[in-house]
This record gives C-alpha cells, structure tokens and sequence, in this order.
C-alpha cells in the first residue's frame, strides 16, 4: 500500500526519473543512499525518485526531499549572485526559483502538497 508521501509527491515525477532510479536499484545501488546523495545535490527529482523506491519511513522521506529543495535553493542563490556580480545586473528569475524551492521544502516538511504555478500538485 502507498504511503502518504506517495500519494502526494509520486505524481510529480516524470517517469524518466524514476526508470532511471529503477534501474540503478535493479543493479544492486542503495536506494536512500542514492536518495541522499542526490538531496546533497541539490536534485529533488532524482532525490523523490529513490524515495518512492525506499522502505523508509515518511518523516525521513519528506527531511530528504525537502533538503534537496533547500540545496538547490542555496545553490540557485549563489549563482544568481555569481551572475550579478559578472555581468553587473540582478537575476530576479534566479532568485524567485529559489523562493520557490524553500517553499516547496517548507510544505514537504509539513507533508502537505506542493505548489507550483499557483496551484497544488496533487492535492491529497
């Protein structure tokens, strides 16, 4: 049976991601050390697909995939910053991405869905 953080999040992966997890599982790759690894990198979509994949339990799901979200907030931050300071202009875009992320990191933290365009993906 799905867990809550399935119902919730498992829609809003594109399939690719998923295989591409499936796979690496399938050939002996730990699940939530994948899943890790990737939140450290800031890659939320790789890091939701090893989730879906683990036995773990919810809460830990949602610290993992929130700190991909956050890590790629930061990491979003410091290159729109870097771009600044290169070409002497701000990056708004940049920095509402990352908005968005802590955002996104904000409601997986509370296990609620997340939104994005002004809507709730997946409203469980």
């Amino acid at each position: 049976m799905a867990d809550r953080f399935h119902t919730l999040y498992a829609s809003m992966l594109k399939d690719v991601f998923l295989e591409k997890a499936q796979g690496q599982v399938s050939q002996g790759q730990d699940s939530i050390a994948c899943a890790k690894g990737y939140a450290q990198q800031g890659k939320p979509d790789f890091t939701l697909a090893y989730l879906l994949l683990s036995e773990i339990d919810v809460e830990e799901k949602q610290n993992l995939l929130a700190e991909a979200y956050e890590q790629r907030a930061l990491f979003s931050e410091e290159k729109a910053e870097a771009l600044s300071q290169q070409f002497q202009r701000a990056f708004p875009l940049i920095k509402l991405e990352a908005q968005k992320d802590r955002s996104a990191a904000q409601r997986v933290r509370q296990g609620q869905p997340i939104h994005r365009s002004g809507k709730a993906l997946n409203p469980g």
